[in-house]
């Protein structure tokens, strides 16, 4: 799997700037489609990787799981 290097890079790719308690939107897997995305606050840190390049997978304290997509704040 090839990165595109035209896209740019933004802070919801990188595992260092999401925080446990951190207010984001992600976008769940049901909602991949439509890009509805969903606020909370960040309960676990799913991803292990530094980077990914579709946002860190995480788990919100309402329990869903998503890909961040925006950092509140």
């Amino acid at each position: 799997m090839s990165m595109n290097l035209n896209t740019p890079h933004t802070p919801n790719m990188f595992r260092a700037n999401i925080q446990l308690g951190l207010e984001v939107y992600v976008v769940l897997k049901k909602d991949q489609r439509t890009g509805k995305r969903t606020r909370g606050k960040v309960q676990f840190i799913l991803t292990s990787a530094a980077f990914h390049s579709r946002g860190i997978k995480v788990q919100l304290d309402s329990r869903q799981v998503g890909r961040v997509q925006e950092i509140v704040g």
